[in-house]
């Protein structure tokens, strides 16, 4: 039983913990009053590339009560996907590919979802009142919330960076009706430290702080449906879902624990060092038996095998031009260009 100094917001901290949550903390609905303007400078630099609901549904996106007027008090929570082992290990393992530590395990939208409804069900169940939770695919400004509530701040990169868990957080939200006591935001902790921008390999900022999706390779092999374009395939590397290479170089994961990852989030052997050759012989049914259960399956096996036969062409390695010969005459235009540009890099790089 609770005694009597605790109070509603401890309670919900301590409960949020025990269900696997790394980090918990409240804003209220108005904390982040830049968060709307900001988003529509990166929209008006065309800096979201192919991603129209962005743009759609920006008003929605903007603030908290652009999305539900009623609601008084978000609740930010962070799940821990800290790696047990360097996410740039393979990146001159010329016959593997790279898969991004987030995706390496279960899907992160299951697992944050059913930890946020089950916080949902406890909160209710001590003071009634309308709330919403959203894990990614709403239009909720995560990192912003994240920071007004100080689970962390926007770094460079302008992911979340908390001094607790590095760059490895997950994030969900809970809208609530309920005026919860809020905390102390944080402040940005990132000085004259430039690692992420240098890390870079497609030079996808145009400044500290902005992304531009368009040279992100995280976009350009998740996002983006058609030919990746030609003068930034050379540094997607061996990458084939995603990039780590910005959030990796970040000092502040010295104090990252990767004994604070929640389990779901431990990746599967078979997704650690994938063998190129293999994922270019995937075909749909073979596609949706590895990926079942992890965020990759949304992509598809096109996007894939698209990004393999890049992969691939980057890879210095001739034994591979008899798969991607196989692809030349792919039903998906994409992957048939692919190949096509693969094996020309092949024969030239002989």
């Amino acid at each position: 039983m609770p005694t009597q100094i605790e109070t509603l917001e401890q309670r919900l901290k301590a409960e949020a913990a025990r269900l696997g949550f790394a980090a918990c903390a409240i804003a209220s609905a108005d904390a982040a009053p830049m968060a709307g303007r900001r988003l529509r400078d990166w929209l008006d630099a065309g800096h979201h590339g192919g991603m129209l609901w962005m743009e759609e549904r920006a008003a929605q996106r903007g603030s908290p009560r652009g999305l539900w007027p009623e609601v008084r008090s978000v609740v930010m929570l962070g799940m821990s996907y800290a790696p047990g082992r360097d996410p740039l290990a393979l990146a001159d393992a010329g016959d593997r590919a790279r898969i991004s530590v987030y995706a390496q395990g279960k899907d992160y939208h299951d697992i944050v979802k059913k930890g946020l409804k089950a916080l949902a069900r406890w909160l209710v169940a001590q003071q009634d009142g309308a709330l919403k939770v959203f894990v990614d695919t709403a239009p909720v400004m995560e990192k912003p919330l994240a920071m007004a509530a100080g689970l962390g701040w926007q770094g460079k990169h302008s992911n979340l960076v908390s001094r607790t868990h590095g760059s490895w957080l997950f994030l969900g939200a809970i809208y609530s009706e309920i005026a919860l006591a809020t905390d102390q935001g944080e402040q940005d902790h990132c000085g004259s430290c430039n690692a992420c921008q240098t890390a870079c390999p497609t030079d996808a900022f145009p400044s500290p702080y902005v992304v531009d999706a368009r040279r992100c390779i995280s976009y350009l092999t998740i996002e983006h449906k058609g030919p990746i374009p030609e003068e930034l395939r050379r540094g997607i590397g061996n990458r084939v879902y995603g990039c780590d290479d910005c959030l990796a170089v970040c000092p502040w994961n010295k104090f990252a624990d990767a004994g604070a990852a929640n389990r779901a989030f431990m990746g599967r052997a078979e997704l650690a060092a994938p063998a190129i050759g293999d994922l270019l012989a995937l075909d749909d049914a073979a596609f949706r038996e590895i990926f079942s259960g992890s965020p990759i399956k949304r992509i598809g096996r096109g996007r894939m095998v698209r990004n393999a036969a890049i992969a691939a062409g980057n890879s210095g390695d001739r034994r591979l031009i008899a798969k991607l010969q196989a692809l030349t005459g792919d039903p998906d235009p994409v992957v048939a260009e692919a190949a096509d540009w693969a094996i020309g890099r092949l024969s030239i790089q002989s």
